[in-house]
C-alpha cells in the first residue's frame, strides 16, 4: 500500500512539475512576442445574402386596397397601391392620390392595408 502512495506522489509531483514548466514557458513567450491583433475586416469582403425580393421592389410599406368608382351609381372596383411609407394612415392617402390620378374620382373605402 504504501509503494502505490508513493509511486501516486511521484507521479502527481510530475505532473505538476511539467504543468508548471508550460506555464512558464507561456509567461516568457507572453513578455517577448508582441501582441497579434485581430485582422481588419476591409481585407476580407463578406458575400451579401441572397434578397428574397427583387431589387426594384419595395422593403417596407403596405399593400391598400380601395373601393373606386368613376360614375356615383356605378358598382365599386378594386384599386391596390403598394406604398413604401411605413405609416398605415399615409399609405392610405397615397393610394387615394394614386386612384384618383389613375382616373377614379369617387373613392368609397378602404377595403384592405396589408403590411409588407
Amino acid at each position: 500500500m504504501e509503494t502505490e502512495l508513493n509511486e501516486f506522489e511521484r507521479q502527481m509531483r510530475r505532473d505538476i512539475n511539467t504543468f508548471m514548466d508550460k506555464a512558464q514557458d507561456t509567461k516568457r513567450k507572453a513578455a517577448t512576442s508582441p501582441p497579434e491583433w485581430p485582422r481588419e475586416a476591409v481585407d476580407e469582403a463578406k458575400p451579401k445574402a441572397p434578397r428574397s425580393k427583387a431589387a426594384g421592389s419595395p422593403k417596407t410599406g403596405h399593400l391598400v386596397k380601395l373601393a373606386v368608382r368613376t360614375k356615383p351609381l356605378e358598382l365599386d372596383t378594386v384599386f391596390e397601391h403598394v406604398s413604401s411609407s411605413i405609416s398605415r394612415i399615409e399609405a392610405q392617402f397615397e393610394a387615394e392620390k394614386a386612384a384618383r390620378k389613375a382616373g377614379y374620382p369617387i373613392i368609397g373605402h378602404v377595403i384592405e392595408t396589408t403590411r409588407l
